[in-house]
């Protein structure tokens, strides 16, 4: 079970004692290793109604040293239309390709960040820990309180020295559809609904041809994750929130998804900063659900 705050201490090669950072990461903490190679900032900035956003903003100005994610093309696998959701998880091999490409490797402290309140760096924060590498963060407040606080930034494309990355997957922080069916059902298991509340309830769908939610599920907007400003509340306050949303259901046997299996990953990792451990991810989510009619829908 990860610790509330989301940090650890390991040892370096030289047994110096070193911090990492898994779930959360101050603005202050990161400006403090700018230049580090050890450290890899990855820019995550992404926008649903707007594909070529993240890139055009990252051009514009990013996180000095940072790379650049594209949630669909570096981030997702192929979309398999009838069959996968909008954001499928990538193949191993070419998932670590990108990461080797990101100069991602063993003893690499990843920090990741958009300008949404972490809805978007946490699917690079999941994607990773599923793979094995835990020294991985998102930026608490982001790119926002990163201008805010005018640290350093850049314009233009920039690269890292390629590393190794290899990759160990877990195959057990995932749930498949199937899974996903006796868990709604079982007073053992929770799934948690990570979508607005008007989507859960099957209102204001704009995205997804079927409206609704799985039937079992509990409404749990990651949004009510953050404060006013986009950073994440406390971990006392996340700790109670989930504690009455997982109704003494231990959080590794709770669930979660949202439209694609992108911002379900800001639940997971809310969980596992305030202390709870780590919950599973319906990485299909609801836009893989409803390709199979046959599959239960509510709304209301």
């Amino acid at each position: 079970m990860l610790r509330p705050g989301g940090r650890g201490v390991h040892q370096s090669h030289e047994g110096l004692p070193v911090t990492r950072y898994n779930t959360l990461i101050a603005v202050e903490r990161l400006a403090e290793h700018l230049g580090d190679p050890t450290w890899a900032i990855v820019d995550c900035r992404y926008r649903l109604a707007d594909l070529a956003f993240g890139r055009s903003a990252y051009a514009e100005s990013h996180i000095a040293g940072a790379v650049f994610a594209d949630i669909g093309d570096d981030l997702s696998g192929p979309v398999v239309r009838g069959e996968t959701g909008r954001h499928p998880v990538p193949e191993v091999a070419a998932l670590a390709a990108t990461l080797s490409r990101w100069g991602i490797g063993q003893g690499v402290q990843v920090v990741a960040y958009d300008d949404s309140g972490g809805s978007m760096a946490a699917r690079l924060w999941w994607l990773l820990r599923w793979l094995s590498h835990d020294a991985v963060a998102v930026l608490d407040g982001g790119w926002p309180l990163w201008q805010a606080r005018g640290l350093p930034v850049r314009a233009g494309p920039e690269r890292r020295p390629e590393r190794q990355f290899v990759a160990r997957e877990r195959p057990e922080l995932v749930w498949l559809a199937g899974q996903v069916e006796q868990a709604r059902t079982d007073a053992a298991c929770r799934v948690l609904d990570a979508r607005n509340a008007d989507r859960y309830h099957g209102e204001n769908e704009t995205i997804d041809p079927v409206a609704g939610h799985i039937p079992g599920a509990v409404s749990a907007p990651y949004v009510e994750n953050l404060e006013p400003d986009g950073r994440f509340r406390s971990t006392e306050e996340l700790r109670r929130r989930y504690l009455g949303l997982l109704g003494g259901v231990a959080a590794d046997r709770a669930g979660c998804y949202c439209g694609s299996g992108v911002t379900a990953a800001h639940d997971v990792l809310a969980m596992a900063h305030a202390g709870l451990g780590e919950a599973r991810l319906y990485a299909g989510s609801w836009s893989e659900w409803i390709t199979d009619p046959t599959r239960p829908v509510a709304v209301g």
